[in-house]
């Protein structure tokens, strides 16, 4: 680099007459150096302006020495053009420009250069003074001011790319409409059924511990018949005893009832000690005629399994107890014990175990009538990641085991019978000893015992499930106990085949009619082949009317089920399809003018129509009320037909059914509900010994009924023994003998047995 160029570089002071004399005269031109090597900056076309020939005596002036400085680039947009600056870079390498920091606060342009005045020589292009700006030319230059680029907005830049977006999609949106074929896709929706897709959830589980519950081991597992021998043994006596206790609460009741009425006892009678040995030679029979079921509830204690039999017996015990003290006490208090109320007890407990060993005997007798019974399981999430029954072939395993476990009742009893017997023994001491009564404890422990002990704990169950398998066993159904009643909560579908919307006996061949030169066994061997293969429903139907012909079974290959409501194979050779008229339409299968038939099967080979089997279709009657009663209980019906004439559309048109409220899975996922062979993982419910929809969903609704009645009902018994235990112990502890008398106890004890009676009433009327 020469000399001059080192000092342009650096700043120094030069002779401003040498420059223009170089540049006019010297070894190179401006224009030279702005042609080899360019400016590095690319400024718009301009006008070019003729100039006025420079004064020769100009150059001889003397010009002021200056200090040129080094160009400085004013900060610019992006994408912006270049500022016309009259800066040029000089020739050579340029030093890379230092790191700058970016100004907090954006800094305005520079102004654009004054025009020269006339009569002074044009500036160089090599380097020039921007002039100072003056006060008057702030006003007129603040419009030149580019503001500095400010942060776009969370808002503005969504709107933005929705904007972008929704041009996007109004560009492309037809682009695939004019490629599909309009006629054909309105062709393909009228003949191929609308299917139902399953929902699923993709939400991640949750991640929080749940301490898994304790699996109590399952009692052995009976044979139904044995079970039904062994429940029947001592029934009618045991319905004996309920009712001789019924008499005894009666002869106690008028014994409680006659100082009201103010008849007077004879002169021996009426005596206190007469009164409480009278009262409590009444218990006494009653607790011998139901000693075997108090010795239940005792030895259920002994095993931790607490339920109101055990607070019963204990009721008794206090109660006998009590009487025995009034009678030795010389001076007793006038009043009797509560034998009234611990013998109405009595015949409550005695009657709801003669309803449940009942209705377990009716259970089993049902179960076994069949070797080989339809099992009712709850699959857990079959369709669209929910629990679903499923109706399938099998045997009794697990029903003699799932009988005889504990109801619902007893197992809500379990947790809160042991908290009633530590406030009885807790208050019944509190308001005795704790108060400086303890005389009063033994009647504050048979008041508070025989008040805890609710009237409706045997009864709820008992009553219930006795009604139920009445109804049931008359329609083939057996309910499997109490686990498969509990997990019918999480059931909420249901898969309906073939055979429960028509049993054998409903579908009939009207007849048939072969076209082409085929021959009628060819035509019906064919069909029969493709319908067995198949699963369908039509298979016993086809199969029979191939047997009266003497016509035999072929072997079909590579079977294919279609979407359009028919089947498609390979027999020796031949394309076979069979189908509906719908399905023949669907593959371009010419069908004779004017056909008019309702439901029928076509058969096709070699794309040529070769048979036509018109079927009448029977719904039973029984499907109505099923059905109804299922939707009723929030149990959606899941279609896993496998005959293709049996589609939503067909049912509602000719059988008015509420398809609209059914699922009608795609042909392949249908195939795999409805798989005879499919493995059932879900929990026994019931067993069924009948064909058709009827047994199917009686047994389902009264599992949701009887579990929702027996849980509502066990609540309300802890309701009562809750507030009787509250009120029991203030009036114990007021020694309050007339208020909490024998009748108004057995008032009270009978107006919450009312609403549990009923509801028991009301299980079974569906």
């Amino acid at each position: 680099m020469s000399d001059r160029d080192k000092k342009l570089n650096n700043g120094d002071l030069i002779d401003i007459k040498s420059l223009i004399g170089d540049a006019n005269g010297g070894e190179f031109s401006l224009d030279d150096i702005i042609s080899e090597f360019g400016s590095g900056l690319s400024a718009p076309p301009k006008e070019e302006t003729p100039e006025e020939p420079p004064d020769p005596e100009d150059r001889f002036k003397t010009i002021e020495w200056q200090k040129i400085p080094k160009p400085k680039a004013a900060p610019r947009r992006p994408g912006a053009p270049p500022p016309e600056g009259k800066v040029v870079a000089f020739p050579g390498p340029r030093p890379s420009p230092p790191p700058q920091e970016v100004p907090s606060e954006p800094e305005a342009p520079p102004s654009p250069p004054p025009e020269p005045e006339p009569k002074r020589p044009a500036p160089s292009r090599l380097a020039t003074k921007t002039p100072e700006r003056e006060p008057a030319d702030e006003a007129g230059s603040s419009a030149q001011v580019i503001p500095f680029p400010q942060e776009e907005s969370v808002l503005s830049a969504f709107l933005k790319d929705l904007n972008r977006k929704a041009d996007d999609y109004a560009e492309h949106m037809f682009e695939e409409d004019e490629s599909i074929n309009k006629e054909e896709v309105r062709r393909l929706e009228r003949l191929i059924p609308g299917t139902d897709q399953e929902e699923v959830d993709d939400t991640p589980p949750s991640r929080l511990w749940q301490r898994p519950k304790r699996q109590e081991p399952p009692p052995p597992d009976v044979a139904p018949a044995s079970l039904a021998r062994h429940y029947g043994k001592g029934l009618s006596w045991l319905r004996t005893r309920s009712v001789l206790v019924l008499l005894l609460a009666a002869a106690a009741l008028v014994q409680s009832l006659l100082p009201f009425f103010r008849v007077a006892w004879p002169t021996p009678l009426d005596q206190t000690q007469v009164q409480c040995c009278l009262s409590v030679s009444l218990l006494s029979v009653g607790v011998l005629l139901s000693l075997d079921v108090l010795l239940t509830g005792i030895a259920r204690a002994c095993w931790l399994k607490f339920g109101m039999d055990t607070l019963a017996a204990l009721a008794c015990i206090f109660t006998l107890a009590d009487g025995i003290q009034m009678i030795m006490d010389a001076d007793p208090v006038p009043r009797l014990p509560y034998s009234l109320v611990c013998l109405a007890g009595l015949f409550c407990l005695l009657h709801g175990t003669y309803h449940k060993r009942y209705a377990q005997r009716l259970t089993c007798r049902t179960a076994a009538s069949t070797s080989s019974p339809y099992r009712v399981t709850l699959d857990t999430e079959l369709w669209s990641e929910q629990d679903t029954y499923a109706k399938w072939s099998g045997t009794s395993e697990d029903f003699g085991s799932q009988i005889q476990s504990d109801d619902g009742a007893q197992r809500i009893f379990r947790r809160t019978c042991p908290l009633f017997l530590l406030c009885d023994v807790s208050f019944a001491l509190l308001v005795s000893v704790g108060s400086e009564h303890p005389e009063r404890l033994l009647w504050a422990l048979s008041a508070l015992f025989s008040v805890t002990a609710a009237f409706g704990g045997a009864v709820i169950y008992g009553r219930s499930f006795h009604k139920l398998a009445q109804r049931l066993s008359a329609s083939g159904s057996a309910l499997a106990g109490w686990p498969g009643m509990a997990a019918s909560r999480k059931g909420t579908c249901v898969l309906i085949t073939d055979g429960d919307l028509f049993p054998p006996g409903y579908v009939e061949l009207n007849g048939f009619k072969v076209m082409a030169d085929y021959s009628s066994e060819r035509v019906v061997a064919y069909t029969a082949t493709l319908l067995r293969d198949s699963g369908s429903g039509l298979t016993r139907l086809f199969h029979d009317q191939l047997r009266s012909m003497g016509g035999l079974l072929r072997k079909a290959d590579s079977l294919i089920f279609h979407e359009g409501g028919g089947l498609s194979a390979n027999i020796r050779g031949d394309q076979v399809l069979v189908g509906s008229a719908a399905f023949m339409k669907l593959m371009e299968v010419n069908l004779p003018q004017g056909l008019n038939v309702k439901n029928a099967v076509f058969c096709a080979i070699d794309g040529t129509l070769a048979g036509i089997f018109a079927l009448s279709y029977n719904l039973p009657d029984a499907v109505f009320p099923a059905l109804e009663g299922l939707m009723l209980e929030k149990v959606e019906p899941v279609l896993a037909t496998r005959d293709f004439n049996l589609i939503p559309a067909m049912l509602q048109q000719r059988f008015k059914l509420a398809a609209e409220k059914m699922a009608f899975p795609p042909v392949e996922r249908r195939r795999e509900l409805s798989d005879p062979d499919r493995e059932h993982t879900g929990i026994l419910t019931a067993l069924l010994c009948r064909e058709g929809l009827l047994p199917f969903a009686e047994a389902i609704i009264a599992a949701k009924r009887l579990r929702w009645a027996t849980r509502l009902g066990a609540w309300l018994c802890c309701a009562a023994s809750l507030l009787g235990l509250l009120l029991a112990s203030y009036l114990t502890s007021v020694g309050a003998y007339t208020s909490l008398s024998p009748v108004n106890l057995l008032i009270y004890m009978l107006t919450w047995l009312a609403p549990v009676w009923f509801l028991s009433g009301w299980v079974h009327r569906f």
